[in-house]
């Protein structure tokens, strides 16, 4: 059977041709040892931005435009089998973005640290430690706002809610959601830019 024709099989492709990489040009198992947490940092960060950018990109408009269309199929299918899927990966790597961003803080800051002179943008870590306030507000909006709130709108959390409250909820995850992808942008030239010589 080709690799190819599943997910699982694509990603175990995608993962044995990066260690074959950092193994056959790295530099070794020490180098990939200590990249890790790195690797796995921008993995998840990656698939965190994506889903953000699909969101506001693509879902919402999308899920607006099927509201329009009275004679279309609307948007229950993205609704109830898109949208609880997408979300879940969403906030799941943000956290693993955030966790191991804060790993990688310590192996680039030389000890725990790290984690200090990033949030204090002291000692080198000032370009890095902006990047990190970025995403770590960031977090707190896809745990604090965009999620609680989803979770009315697409009735995930087993309790009825009035118009009223759906259309304030949908405020707040959009302006929360919105507010992600405009600090995206300059967290991600500040991920970048740490490592290239902003």
């Amino acid at each position: 059977m080709n690799p190819l024709m599943t997910i699982k099989g694509t990603l175990a492709i995608g993962f044995v041709l990066a260690i074959a990489v950092a193994f056959g040009v790295g530099s070794g198992a020490a180098g990939f040892k200590t990249s890790m947490m790195v690797w796995v940092h921008v993995m998840a960060g990656v698939t965190w931005i994506g889903l953000l950018y699909y969101f506001n990109f693509v879902q919402v408009p999308g899920v607006g435009t099927a509201l329009a269309d009275t004679d279309g199929p609307g948007p229950a299918a993205i609704n109830k089998y898109i949208a609880p899927k997408a979300l879940l990966w969403f906030r799941m790597s943000a956290a693993v973005t955030w966790i191991t961003g804060l790993s990688a803080l310590v192996t680039v800051g030389g000890g725990m640290q790290g984690i200090t002179n990033a949030f204090m943008l002291s000692d080198g870590m000032a370009v890095i430690g902006v990047g990190a306030w970025l995403g770590t507000i960031m977090l707190f909006n896809v745990w604090v706002l965009i999620w609680p709130n989803q979770k009315k709108i697409l009735g995930l959390d087993g309790k009825e809610h009035s118009a009223e409250v759906i259309a304030s909820a949908k405020k707040v995850a959009l302006l929360a959601s919105r507010t992600n992808t405009a600090l995206s942008i300059p967290m991600l030239l500040c991920m970048v830019g740490f490592a290239h010589g902003l």
